[in-house]
């Protein structure tokens, strides 16, 4: 068993400390929000916020969240940013297949916590590890810039 606080609630998860999180999210907890996209942290689909920062947790251990707080997407609409962030999307119909979107989202979220202005550079830097196989990233940019324009 190994103790996790998830979406700010501490929980027991059966499962092996090497156990990539995405799995004991998944598989343990029926957390779904978080995708599996590559398996290498290549694609952005399993992204997550460890202490708010955005990890690829289809190769991050469980070991490594321990003493951590983990966040998932099932969290972002009791967050202030996560909620802008959501409501920017559906304003600008970013989805379209919409299987990536969970991890965009996070990684938005995450970005709009650290930089409440972000450029086109910004945004670029920070959405660079997210891959959308529909290619909706000029909309994703602008329901980035839509979300810091409604938070400030």
């Amino acid at each position: 068993m190994v103790q996790l606080n998830v979406n700010g609630r501490d929980t027991q998860v059966d499962a092996d400390p090497s156990t990539p999180i995405l799995w004991a999210l998944r598989d343990n907890l029926n957390l779904t929000g978080t995708k599996f996209g590559c398996g290498a942290a290549l694609c952005g689909a399993c992204t997550v916020h460890l202490d708010g920062a955005p990890i690829r947790s289809c190769i991050t251990p469980v070991a490594s969240a321990v003493g951590h707080k983990l966040t998932t997407i099932e969290a972002m609409s009791a967050d202030a940013v996560g909620k802008a962030v959501q409501a920017a999307w559906i304003r600008h119909d970013v989805p379209q297949c919409g299987y990536c979107q969970s991890g965009q989202v996070m990684s938005a979220t995450a970005l709009l916590r650290t930089n409440q202005a972000p450029t086109d550079a910004d945004i670029d830097n920070a959405m660079s590890g997210n891959i959308c196989r529909c290619g909706t990233y000029q909309r994703i940019r602008a329901a980035i810039k839509d979300a810091a324009t409604t938070l400030a």
